[in-house]
């Protein structure tokens, strides 16, 4: 008799606009329907049904006694880091006998800056073809924003991975709420610096309101500012590499390989203009004082010998 595999549980944050709720169980229903031998349910930590009590309850029902939990979110903010393991605590009180792993956020993960590359590309069409044509380009990611320092600094770190080797002037960063600066804040910055075309690239999964307060705003800055050319690209959206992800995510949380940030490692991944350092044997630092036993020290922990 084998032992099933663990439930794959995914949390949302829950927003208001009912599109956006919607798109999350449809991406829910869509990753149970591509894999079959998976109990795979979701729900919401607050504003949207179902909540992530329901869905545990319902794979409980459907005989899961173990979970993994992955958070479908691009930024590990107060939600991913307290609110779903509370969550998944209070679950394991109401549900005797159930036990969970916890996953990684989504972001910023090769395969999504792949998606936001493309985004950009729909949206600047035959005028973003060439290396001449990128370099005119200023994009403006525009991010969720926390009270969280750290969640901040991540959709910066999107940022930079997403400009280089990518040949666009400049990857600038703005946030919709909570942090500085503001969308509006953040276009004058991009031109201060000589942006001649600006993108606007919300950094989101899904359409909701706060994906619209970024497009309402931009066009609002536009029509304040009519010398300059200002456009909107989409959301992520349900892709192929985002449903990819979560399984990846799954099946990191079921092994107990939640690792250091390896994801945008230039030594496992091939990012634009670095592909020629995927598996690069690394050698170890040795500190000039060391007594000369080499035990072979990868600092960093960073052991590139895949």
């Amino acid at each position: 008799m084998t032992t099933p595999p663990p439930a794959l549980l995914i949390a949302g944050h829950g927003t208001r606009d009912e599109a956006g709720a919607e798109a999350f169980r449809d991406f829910v229903r869509e990753l149970g329907r591509r894999h079959p031998e998976l109990p795979v349910a979701g729900g919401f930590i607050e504003l949207s049904p179902p909540p992530l009590g329901e869905a545990v309850s319902e794979l409980v029902e459907r005989g899961a006694t173990r979970f993994a939990a992955v958070p479908l979110m691009l930024v590990s903010a107060g939600h991913a880091k307290g609110d779903i393991p509370a969550a998944l605590s209070r679950e394991r009180d109401r549900h005797p006998g159930i036990s969970y792993t916890y996953g990684r956020p989504l972001g910023p993960h090769p395969a999504l800056l792949d998606v936001l590359e493309r985004r950009l590309d729909e949206v600047l069409g035959s005028a973003g073809r060439s290396p001449a044509d990128r370099a005119d380009v200023t994009v403006l990611l525009v991010g969720r924003g926390s009270t969280d320092p750290d969640a901040n600094a991540e959709v910066h770190k999107a940022a930079r991975l997403l400009w280089e080797g990518r040949g666009y002037a400049g990857v600038e960063t703005a946030f919709v709420s909570l942090a500085a600066p503001d969308v509006p804040g953040g276009l004058d910055r991009c031109v201060r610096l000589g942006a001649r075309r600006i993108v606007v690239l919300p950094y989101f999964l899904f359409t909701g309101i706060l994906p619209e307060r970024v497009r309402q705003q931009a066009e609002g800055w536009a029509a304040a500012h009519p010398e300059a050319d200002v456009r909107c690209a989409d959301v992520i959206g349900p892709e192929p590499e985002l449903l990819d992800l979560v399984m990846e995510r799954y099946r990191e949380a079921v092994a107990g390989d939640v690792r250091m940030n390896c994801d945008a490692c230039v030594y496992r991944i091939a990012l634009p203009g670095f592909e020629d350092k995927v598996g690069m044997a690394q050698q170890p630092h040795f500190h000039p004082d060391d007594d000369g036993h080499h035990h072979g020290h990868h600092h960093g922990g960073h052991a590139h010998a895949h």
